[in-house]
């Protein structure tokens, strides 16, 4: 299965809101279990990333309304909306059976906002 398969809800919702791979996952950790409170030590833990990275996926996902912090200060998985919930779900279901087309579609979106930014930076011929 290739980037090409994946399905356009999916393909969607991961070009407009899913920024990196690290993001992806740390989003797929909290809804494996929905319940429990995480927090950037944990996550951290489980992603083999930095502790301030993993806190500022944690508050990027509530930003975004798909988690939302608790009183002891952790974050859980709850998506603002059914629809949210039910997109997130086909990425999981996707990202499982096509983690390769995914992850290049993820790092694709990421390579052309590099090189957008970088075309900023170019002297144009014409004297601009």
């Amino acid at each position: 299965m290739s980037n090409k398969q994946v399905p356009d809800e999916v393909r969607r919702f991961i070009l407009t809101s899913i920024p990196s791979v690290p993001y992806l996952e740390a989003l797929l950790l909290l809804r494996s279990e929905p319940a429990r409170g995480w927090d950037s030590f944990n996550v951290a833990s489980r992603l083999y990333i930095g502790e301030n990275q993993a806190l500022e996926l944690l508050h990027a996902m509530q930003q975004s309304g798909i988690a939302a912090r608790t009183d002891s200060g952790g974050f859980l998985f709850a998506p603002r909306a059914p629809e949210l919930t039910a997109v997130i779900d086909a990425v999981a279901v996707t990202y499982s059976h096509n983690l390769v087309g995914v992850t290049d579609l993820i790092h694709s979106r990421v390579e052309k906002r590099a090189h957008q930014f970088a075309d900023a930076f170019r002297w144009k011929k014409d004297g601009g």
